[in-house]
């Protein structure tokens, strides 16, 4: 089952869970008295620019003097120093076609003062003197200048003052965190399920927040930080966020990437300028979200020197951790799912000081978790969410989440008026594996070869009491697989016994062998078989001690060696010979499951070429099914075809009022 066309089921992948607070309000600005004052100074400027682009011909005493012999001028406004002037129709006429209608003349008033008057009441012009320009006109026009350069350093230096110091180039050190005030925090402990132990251990947290003398009474000390370690999906941030508002408190939130900048010292920055505001405002909540970003371990054989940006914002946040007094109702919750790559000064007692584990989700809290995400979704009378619980091993909240809100899709396209448990299964499949993809036009060929795979699988499930119950099994392509076999486990398993890793190795052999009894030949679609039974095996004989030849020593790499920076990545520890030792273990193992295996198929032939022509003809089986073919029964229900003819017939019946107007 591999090579994109056959796969079992095993590890899900894992997603992200979390609820997004309200939207936030725009904040509101107030225009200050100096923002009033540059209006009107910016409109005046327009203005005399206007007035200065404006096109004017400049012209000669001479030439003005002829122009008004010549009855070639329409008005005239006699300044101090200067006349402006406008040309009539045969004024312009006689001029250039690019010369501009309008002229001014520079002449002095003691000279041709008197000479001037005489010549325009002798001519038509139309003419006046020109109002005298006030002391304050004069001013502001040698005043624009300054008061222009005032303006633009307002507006680039003054108003991002107000930011923080150092102005706008200086903003990229404030802080970027998200805040949520104790009003807008509503999530609480309701709202999170499956992590009972983790919501125990952060309960004297929240008692602090709310009652700080209660812990100064005997001299005892909060833990300054709290570190949240789990797979991705399993709940850290919401349950920060419970945390948070089950206290009644700010929350303040910020990714470990959000630290890093493209310019050096920003890091350090933001972390001194976030516990500021968070001092500022307490008692209040840190949370750092993913801080693997920047808490990785230091050292020569790691990346960065002594001068690398993440080390200084590590160094700024130990620091800053170092400075909180006793009285500080400050609390820092970090969440990363790498807690084995962080600094141990960022882990030591006394910076975060205690370390909760949010695993999977084990059956119970799945059960109480998928109630919690499906309060707001009409269930149907037969979905049974233990059942879907039990089939869901290894399930993160976020997948669990993923799959109430798919099959809620679901069943809104096909008009349902609830959910049924036929939507919730798929939705299940669709979200471990992908969307089954009914319309892919498969050779028979290779439809055969397929459905005795599967059978083969299906077989040897059924029959070995070691292995997990059998749930279901298809051979309709789903996402890069061509048919899948599904297990439903009656408990979580906390370890795994020898018994079972037989009987895993067994079932994954078992889709090889039955190509090869019944098919003559064999096909790529056991390469993800064969690489999960070498995982296993691997597991066995190298950590497990499962090997009777290697005895009771672990062969796999010693997490604690591993951690320190002179061990390369790869490097082996034992010998040669041992490393021989070691593979062949491993293929005396496979061997003997390979063999147990074909032993099974080979006495209960029959029963599984029942099992191939059943997937054959109906596709897809499930437990109750494969019970029945395996006792000797005759399975008596719709194919595919059928339901696909009922449908097509469903559709095309006329509706009720279309029956009306047939009638009438």
């Amino acid at each position: 089952m591999s090579n994109g066309r056959y796969k079992k089921s095993g590890q899900p992948r894992r997603g992200a869970q979390g609820r997004g607070g309200k939207k936030s309000q725009l904040p509101t600005y107030k225009r200050g008295p100096f923002s009033w004052l540059i209006i009107p100074i910016l409109i005046i400027t327009a203005m005399m620019l206007l007035r200065q682009w404006e096109s004017i011909d400049n012209i000669d005493w001479d030439d003005f003097v002829s122009y008004l012999e010549n009855n070639q001028i329409a008005s005239v406004e006699v300044g101090e120093t200067e006349i402006a002037g406008k040309f009539n129709q045969a004024g312009i006429a006689s001029r250039d076609e690019r010369a501009s209608d309008s002229f001014t003349v520079d002449y002095k008033q003691e000279v041709v003062g008197e000479r001037l008057v005489e010549l325009l009441e002798q001519s038509e012009v139309k003419w006046k003197f020109s109002k005298q320009h006030t002391w304050l006109w004069n001013l502001l026009g040698m005043l624009f200048p300054i008061l222009l350069f005032v303006g633009f350093l307002y507006f680039m230096f003054a108003r991002n003052l107000r930011s923080g110091a150092g102005g706008m180039l200086m903003s990229f050190g404030r802080s970027r965190h998200r805040l949520q005030d104790k009003d807008r925090v509503k999530v609480t402990f309701e709202d999170v399920a499956g992590v009972e132990e983790a919501k125990e251990e952060v309960a004297e947290i929240i008692e602090f927040l709310k009652n700080p003398k209660k812990f100064q009474r005997l001299g005892g000390r909060i833990p300054r930080g709290v570190l949240l370690v789990g797979p991705p999906g399993c709940g850290k941030t919401l349950l920060a966020k419970a945390i948070a508002g089950q206290a009644d408190v700010p929350f303040f939130s910020i990714s470990g990437s959000d630290f890093v900048e493209m310019f050096v010292g920003v890091g350090a920055s933001r972390v001194r300028d976030l516990f500021k505001q968070a001092k500022e405002n307490s008692p209040c909540i840190i949370f750092l979200d993913e801080v693997d970003a920047i808490g990785r371990k230091r050292g020569a054989g790691y990346i960065g020197g002594g001068h690398d940006e993440r080390e200084q914002t590590l160094n700024a946040i130990l620091v800053e951790m170092d400075g909180f007094d006793t009285n500080d109702q400050v609390i820092v919750i970090a969440a990363t799912n790498r807690g084995d790559i962080l600094d141990h000064a960022l882990t030591r007692p006394g910076r975060f000081d205690r370390q909760i584990f949010v695993p999977f989700p084990d059956l119970k809290g799945r059960v109480d978790i998928l109630n919690v995400h499906s309060k707001k979704v009409k269930l149907g009378p037969d979905t049974n969410l233990e059942r879907l619980a039990r089939g869901t091993p290894m399930f993160s909240g976020a997948d669990l989440a993923a799959i109430i809100n798919e099959a809620a899709l679901a069943a809104t396209m096909s008009d349902k008026d609830y959910v049924e448990m036929a939507d919730l299964e798929e939705a299940r499949d669709k979200v471990r594996w992908g969307r089954a993809r009914k319309s892919r036009v498969i050779d028979e060929m290779e439809k055969e070869i397929t459905a005795y795979h599967e059978a083969g699988h299906t077989l040897v499930q059924s029959l070995l009491k070691d292995a997990d119950p059998l749930h279901k099994v298809s051979i309709i392509p789903r996402g890069p697989m061509g048919g899948a076999t599904f297990a439903l486990p009656e408990k979580d398993r906390t370890m795994f016994t020898k018994r079972y890793c037989m009987a895993l190795l067994q079932v994954c052999f078992g889709g090889r062998i039955a190509e090869e009894v019944f098919c003559d030949d064999i096909s790529s679609g056991a390469q993800s078989d064969i690489q999960q039974a070498t995982n296993i095996a691997k597991q066995m004989v190298l950590t497990w001690g499962m090997s009777e030849q290697l005895g009771l020593i672990s062969y796999g790499p010693d997490s604690a060696l591993k951690n320190q920076m002179y061990v390369l990545p790869g490097e082996k520890e034992y010998s040669e010979k041992t490393a021989e030792a070691i593979d062949s273990e491993v293929k005396n193992i496979t061997d003997e499951a390979y063999k147990k295996a074909r032993e099974l198929i080979e006495a209960n032939k029959d029963k599984l070429e029942q099992i191939a022509k059943a997937l054959l003809k109906y596709e897809t089986l499930d437990a109750d099914d494969v019970k029945l073919i395996l006792e000797g029964g005759e399975l008596d229900k719709p194919t595919v075809s059928d339901l696909l003819a009922a449908e097509q017939a469903k559709g095309e019946q006329p509706k009720p009022e279309q029956k009306e107007q047939q009638k009438q």
